[in-house]
């Protein structure tokens, strides 16, 4: 059996399980391929592919191209990024392993405290050798915005609420009893968009929020604003930050996700002093990794056993 590791970008991927329990050959791969020619021709004789989240698409045209592949092992329960029923017309069996949540939560509130008190433009000044730069907010009875209320953005909520801060959400689907569970008020769209002092995304990608906000959230927000999204960068609409940004409408955004990954060397957030960026490592915490890739190596052990589990196109 061949075995292809794929976007193990800290090159952590094989101290993190017993891949030689497997008994099978093992190649990593730390890059990024460059697009679906190169997934085709670089994987072309695996058997088994370990997908590190979504960071390489699998959409039909690629399962097409790759005759040889029979398992597709998706790092978490979610991928927007494998097409499951084509994968299944081509008998590639595609397995998920278990996740967790707060080392996510964990680095929202971190960008959060970041763009709070300004920390980029402070550690810069003081390895430069300078000194205080701007004023920071402080968030106790500042309005916390969440867009979701879900498993991520009610616990951003709790945290929230320790800080003092007034928790309030909008979702599509939310209802004021949901969101009272929570300790949170539910609010309209354009409310939750006006009033946060903080705003942080917490919702899946979909047709539904591709975009959602846009040139006309920004308008409506306050120029005080931090704007916070460890979730996907395409929920916002990435020309409309920039120009957000640059225009000062708000003041400074804190992003972990991008429209295209890992963000291109010249894209102009990586120009603007009140954006402050992360390269998507929100969930990338060696407790997350040996989840990932621990069940990753059960998932395989199974499908060699011929008993698959975690199956997501049966």
């Amino acid at each position: 059996m061949k075995i292809a590791i794929l976007d193990d970008y800290q090159n952590v991927a094989l101290q993190c399980a017993d891949w030689g329990s497997l008994g099978a050959e093992i190649e990593v791969f730390g890059e990024p391929f460059a697009g679906p020619d190169e997934v085709v021709t670089r994987l072309a004789g695996f058997d088994v592919v370990v997908a590190m989240r979504e960071r390489t698409p699998f959409p039909a045209a690629v399962f097409d191209r790759l005759p040889e592949l029979k398992l597709l092992v998706s790092t978490g329960r979610r991928n927007a990024a494998i097409d499951l029923e084509a994968a299944k017309r081509r008998g590639v069996v595609v397995s998920a392993t278990g996740a967790l949540a707060a080392p996510t939560v964990e680095h929202a509130w971190a960008l959060i405290l970041a763009g709070a008190r300004n920390l980029p433009l402070e550690f810069r000044s003081m390895r430069e050798g300078g000194w205080q730069v701007g004023l920071g907010m402080a968030l106790r009875d500042k309005t916390l915005g969440l867009l979701g209320l879900g498993r991520l953005g009610a616990e951003v909520a709790r945290i929230g609420q320790a800080f003092g801060m007034k928790p309030i959400a909008w979702s599509q689907h939310l209802t004021p009893g949901r969101a009272a569970e929570h300790g949170v008020t539910a609010v309209s769209k354009e409310d939750l968009f006006a009033r946060s002092d903080v705003l942080s995304v917490h919702l899946v990608l979909s047709g539904r929020t591709r975009g959602l906000v846009g040139a006309a959230e920004f308008a409506a927000m306050k120029p005080s604003a931090l704007l916070v999204n460890t979730s996907r960068g395409p929920i916002v609409d990435e020309s409309a930050l920039v120009e957000a940004l640059r225009g000062k409408k708000i003041a400074a955004a804190a992003l972990d996700v991008y429209d295209v990954e890992p963000l291109p060397a010249q894209h102009p957030l990586r120009t603007l002093d009140n954006a402050i960026l992360t390269p998507h490592i929100g969930y990338v915490s060696r407790e997350t990794y040996e989840i990932f890739y621990g069940g990753a190596v059960e998932d395989i052990a199974a499908f060699q056993a011929g008993e698959p589990i975690n199956v997501l196109n049966g």
